[in-house]
């Protein structure tokens, strides 16, 4: 059946209502059945799932059994949480069609690099953890700092989606925000308690296409209310903002005029290289679906196929923050209006969407809540538990040991997402916050790891001080920035560029400490390095392949080959 937005959409009348009164979702039984029908399949799952949890390895790790396809959109859609979904469409409304920069140089790239090249190394060490690998490649000393560190950055993330999920609830229902954020906190505990890594992958399957069948009507109904695209690209023309329709127009060196308020090699390097990178390869958030793969080949495409529909999010929430821009701009611009670019999108929902169909965008937005923080859940009981309890604490308990303290764990990171929840009210766009915590831990990790992947000579003491250096001079750059903006003299344009030149300036340390110091110390042996670092050993990546893994559209090569096509594509026609 055919969709018609105009059918569905509120009356113009109706909209221009909405866009002058605060947020309040106007729900009606109709779309509470909905929410209560997926919060009841959800919590579903998480019995099912209990089922099949008898180890910690099937808690953790989902025993290593699950397909490709399932773990490729469970990959991209634990990326979908309140970053990609509220965060997104912040930027899309605040710096336009540049947001694909985190698309189409941010993401897909690295995730190609992911399923080519790291996953090789990762899925055959057998390491249950991306801090395991560091324990590997380098010792005890960088792999506790590393845990501590990404636990951390972990419940601060957790914090940012329980926030989101917060704004939808308290849109919806009135309810205070500290209410809001222990409701979400509570469903997400329930069913991550009891199937572990299991239940919350088959829950982010369908948190997919829950999703995007509640954001798709968005998108549709929204360009239908500024007639088009053609009618949305006249409507920021004439509110002067058709910069917010180009990528790289005002990028040049001495011509910073694009609303990042960064030069092209800033946003190739910083985004494209550093933060992308550190984030889609070494983050365990994201890796830990392709470890649940069920053998190598598996493992290798979950990125992969996980790219495809990555490519095609920008559609369903950039643009709707250029409509936002478009139609609310002025309430965004204005600090006393109540609106902020993080709630564009439950503003367009009230706005345009009547009953039903407004069900159905909320329980979208609710799902994508759910699977970023449910996917920061699950890898912080996972590194807590084994790279932390039972690595420095409780050393050889039997197995049931450390199942029990992941689920115990998991209560405490989500009690403590709740408070970090608070940390990210304070946020003006959760996306600028979200970039500076991966410049803080993201960066300076990649940093570590490409030295310690590519040159055997990288030594474990090398690895900690470039580590703790990496972490230093990103918060250094920070906190010399938010004073200079206090000062009326900001050093850099934009606190989005800010989070690019604190990457690079990260990255850049943890090469010139690590090599420094690994040239001053000893090294590992290159017969401990086997399989760890590149060009020391052969990794056989068709060892444990089963019927079909052979075919030729199965292919790593072919499936990133096309998808960094699809980037190439995609920028065209917004040069």
């Amino acid at each position: 059946m055919a969709f018609a937005p105009a059918a569905l959409a509120l009356s113009p009348a109706g909209a221009i209502r909405a866009a002058t009164q605060g947020i309040r979702l106007d729900l009606t039984w109709v779309d509470y059945l909905m929410l209560l029908i997926y919060f009841g399949v959800v919590i579903g799952i998480g019995f099912i799932a209990r089922k099949r949890v008898k180890s910690s390895m099937d808690f953790f790790l989902s025993g290593r059994s699950m397909p490709a396809w399932i773990t490729g959109l469970a990959f991209v859609s634990a990326n979908l949480g309140a970053t990609e979904i509220l965060g997104m469409a912040a930027n899309g409304a605040q710096i336009g069609m540049a947001t694909l920069h985190y698309y189409l140089i941010g993401a897909v790239p690295a995730m190609v690099f992911l399923g080519l090249v790291m996953m090789p190394f990762y899925y055959a060490s057998k390491v249950r953890s991306v801090p395991e690998f560091m324990l590997r490649r380098f010792g005890k000393a960088p792999h506790l700092v590393n845990s501590l560190a990404f636990a951390v950055s972990n419940v601060l993330i957790a914090g940012i989606n329980l926030f989101a999920m917060a704004i939808v609830i308290e849109a919806m229902l009135g309810w205070s925000q500290w209410l809001a954020i222990l409701v979400s906190a509570a469903f997400v505990l329930v069913y991550i308690t009891l199937g572990g890594l299991s239940s919350a992958i088959y829950n982010e399957v369908m948190q997919f296409f829950v999703i995007i069948a509640g954001l798709v009507p968005l998108t549709i109904v929204g360009l239908n209310r500024v007639h088009g695209w053609s009618g949305l690209v006249d409507a920021l023309n004439k509110t002067e903002s058709a910069e917010l329709l180009h990528t790289w127009v005002g990028t040049g060196f001495g011509d910073e005029s694009n609303p990042i308020g960064a030069n092209w090699l800033a946003i190739v390097l910083g985004l494209g290289f550093v933060l992308s990178f550190g984030y889609w390869t070494t983050n365990f958030t994201e890796v830990q679906r392709a470890f649940s793969a069920k053998n190598m080949s598996a493992a290798r495409r979950t990125p992969l196929i996980g790219a495809f529909p990555k490519l095609l999010i920008p559609f369903i929430v950039v643009i709707p923050g250029l409509i936002g821009a478009a139609t609310i701009g002025n309430l965004l611009a204005d600090p006393d209006s109540g609106v902020t670019y993080n709630e564009v999108i439950p503003k367009l929902m009230q706005m345009y969407l009547p009953t039903g169909v407004l069900g159905i965008a909320v329980t979208g937005l609710m799902a994508s809540f759910m699977a970023g923080m449910a996917a920061n859940v699950s890898s912080f009981n996972t590194v807590f538990t084994w790279d932390i309890w039972q690595r420095y604490i409780k050393k050889d308990m039997p197995d049931e040991h450390y199942l029990k303290v992941g689920r115990w764990v998991t209560v405490v990171g989500v009690l403590i997402g709740v408070g970090t929840a608070f940390i990210a009210a304070g946020a003006q766009n959760i996306m600028t916050y979200m970039q500076t915590l991966f410049s803080f831990f993201n960066a300076p990790l990649f940093g570590v790891f490409i030295l310690g992947l590519l040159w055997k000579r990288m030594s474990s003491a090398g690895a900690l001080w470039a580590y703790i250096a990496g972490i230093i001079a990103p918060t250094v750059v920070f906190i010399a920035y938010q004073v200079s903006v206090a000062n009326g003299d900001p050093i850099f344009a934009t606190a989005t560029s800010e989070t690019l030149y604190g990457a690079m300036i990260s990255f850049g340390t943890v090469l010139v400490v690590g090599v420094v110091i690994s040239l001053l110390t000893k090294a590992k042996p290159v017969g401990e390095l086997k399989g760890l670092v590149y060009g020391v050993g052969k990794i056989d990546v068709t060892q444990d392949h089963v019927a079909g893994d052979t075919k030729w559209y199965r292919s790593p090569a072919l499936l990133g080959t096309v998808a960094l096509a699809g980037c190439v594509a995609l920028y065209l026609p917004f040069l």
